[in-house]
């Protein structure tokens, strides 16, 4: 047996007799800090470290004869690979006849059973969707202690990285305006305070940035903010003079991170709004038993979303350097194919060095995902020193990778033809040009919402019987989360959640793919800004902007499978990408470019 596979069951066994003692039949794990972060911190990898799957999204139980772990569409090549061998059964969420969670729990739980959890990592939200399946069944809640903690003896430190500013003309706001913000939708919402938990958040609110999680510069923290006064909940060592001279400015009072629990058990008779996906289940319990808690989004997410046109402006310059960026890595890599050893690694790390040196640089926005050939069909994938490709003269690479600036941060796909393609490769790429090509014609009236647009991506697709188990597009941070909401692509109904119309000002990814398994993998990824076009007798039309201006794959390419429109479009996209770039690159990038990007 591998030996990996050995710790594994060891883990699992070990958290097994903690639960025993502690009287817990069922426990889950989520993929979850105490904030509802998408990613999180090595601290909080405990589902990782109880069943080996490394993918960012995924939710483990555990009981005493079993365990199961539960993700998405963009996992289910990578979880099976990885939890082979474990005894951890890989349930594909959404996949016909596997059932939620919750509906597993209600299922395989006796009656007056205990199902324990981190009441700091479920959120408010997952915790009713517990409570209304298993209400039947008379069932226990723990969850007041991280159980696996007792057994992850070499746990890495809790994070404490330092917080720092970036300054007001490149946020375009101040806290002060932000705060008015914030407490006129408080009020409309006849709340009188919040405890903001997200650190994004927390993060645009006061104009901070940390290093608390890999990729996504937020600080470790709480906020809460009434009608009075504005509370920071923060580790000390995240503090510098400056930061506190700043916060001090705009009143905001510096409190320990780890007094929220009691502060929250202190407040009496507030009408307090509270986010239930973000905030914590043991948090919300806190606060609800001596008070009103109105449950909606958080103020912040929407006033975050809609960039104002400062952020704008900054996004522009910063999205062009990055365009650049990547440019040149593309042609670094044809120029260079099947003259050096070139891997899934050192590619990534060259594109890395080529962002590098843009001044704005902070860090990447996510772990580069560099997929050549079958690699690429796992949508997540992440080559590692112990698992990697090494590319050829054929083929894709699929890189998918964004960076942190001061004045944006950028997320961009790019399946790039290392040589020679398939029929089924090209038949593939040119389908997925389609649907990127239609969405970014979008014209739509105000009030439609991701899931109204979606199919335009798709359709290239659906007519083929061809989809992708992803959404088509998600919103992206200011110098924040790669992945942000609330507005978003997808086409698929959940009743618990909130959809929201697209307000001139938001940006959203634009990226359909297909994914093979075992043979190639294709994406196109543009980022794309909500305007306002012409209003009429019949509302207000809105269109997108693009921000990405990054060469298609002309090999990649066959007219038969496109319409005479989407072969314009192509032209005309191809035809600005030169004029855009060319005064940025080398007389040989210029020539290469030029010939990347004539008419097909």
């Amino acid at each position: 047996m591998d030996l990996e596979n050995v710790k594994i069951q060891k883990r699992l066994s070990a958290l097994r007799g903690v639960m025993k003692e502690k009287n817990v039949d069922f426990y889950v794990v989520p993929t979850a800090d105490f904030h509802g972060s998408e990613y999180v911190n090595d601290y909080f990898k405990v589902r990782e470290f109880l069943c080996g799957f490394t993918g960012s999204a995924g939710t483990l139980a555990v009981w005493q004869d079993g365990a199961a772990l539960w993700t998405d569409g963009r996992y289910f090549i990578q979880a099976a690979t990885e939890l082979e061998g474990t005894g951890v059964t890989l349930m594909k969420m959404r996949e016909e006849g596997v059932p939620t969670i919750e509906e597993f729990l209600a299922e395989k739980m006796e009656e007056g059973q205990t199902l324990g959890f981190d009441g700091r990592t479920i959120s408010e939200k997952e915790g009713k969707e517990f409570e209304a399946k298993l209400k039947d069944k008379n069932i226990r809640f723990s969850y007041e202690e991280d159980l696996a903690d007792t057994i992850w003896t070499e746990r890495p430190a809790f994070p404490a990285g330092e917080a720092f500013l970036v300054s007001e003309e490149i946020m375009g706001k101040t806290i002060a305006q932000k705060a008015n913000d914030v407490r006129k939708k408080l009020k409309e919402l006849g709340a009188k305070s919040t405890l903001l938990t997200k650190l994004d958040d927390i993060a645009w609110f006061l104009n901070l940035r940390g290093c608390d999680v890999e990729c996504n510069p937020v600080v470790i923290s709480y906020l809460y903010v009434s009608e009075e006064e504005i509370r920071f909940f923060v580790q000390d060592k995240a503090l510098t003079d400056e930061v506190r001279a700043y916060l001090n400015i705009y009143g905001v009072a510096v409190c320990p991170y780890e007094n929220v629990a009691e502060f929250t058990k202190s407040l009496q008779g507030e009408k307090i709004l509270l986010d239930p996906r973000y905030c914590g289940y043991a948090i919300w319990q806190n606060v609800g038993k001596q008070n009103e808690i109105v449950d909606a989004p958080n103020p912040t997410e929407f006033l975050k979303a809609v960039k104002n046109p400062v952020e704008l402006a900054n996004m522009e310059k910063i999205y062009m350097a990055d365009n650049v960026a990547l440019t040149k890595f593309i042609y670094w890599l044809k120029q260079n194919i099947g003259k050096m050893e070139i891997t899934e690694i050192s590619a990534s790390d060259k594109l890395e060095a080529f962002r590098r040196e843009i001044p704005e640089f902070i860090e990447l926005s996510f772990p580069t995902i560099a997929g050549y050939g079958a690699n690429a069909a796992m949508m997540h994938y992440e080559a590692t020193p112990e698992c990697y490709a090494t590319l050829e003269p054929k083929h894709f690479l699929l890189v998918d990778s964004g960076g942190q600036y001061q004045g944006g941060t950028t997320d961009v796909t790019r399946t790039i033809a290392l040589g020679e393609l398939s029929e089924e490769e090209i038949y593939h790429y040119t389908l997925t040009a389609a649907g990127m090509i239609q969405m970014t014609n979008a014209k739509f009236l105000y009030g439609c919402t991701g899931r109204n647009l979606d199919i335009l991506a798709r359709e290239p697709l659906w007519e083929k019987g061809l989809d992708y188990k992803c959404g088509t597009g998600h919103g992206v941070g200011y110098i924040l989360n790669v992945h942000e909401g609330p507005q978003s692509l997808r086409w698929q109904y959940v009743p618990t959640n909130r959809e929201y119309a697209f307000e001139e000002g938001m940006d959203v990814t634009n990226e359909p793919g297909v994914y093979v398994e075992g043979s190639h993998g294709i994406r196109i990824e543009n980022v794309m800004v909500a305007k306002k076009g012409e209003k009429n007798e019949y509302g207000q039309f809105m269109h997108f902007d693009t921000l990405t201006w990054v060469p298609l794959e002309r090999s990649a390419i066959d007219v038969k499978y496109l319409t005479d429109r989407q072969i314009e479009w192509i032209n005309a996209y191809q035809k600005t990408v030169f004029e855009k770039l060319s005064p940025y690159l080398t007389k040989d990038e210029q020539d290469w470019l030029a010939a990347e990007t004539a008419a097909i």
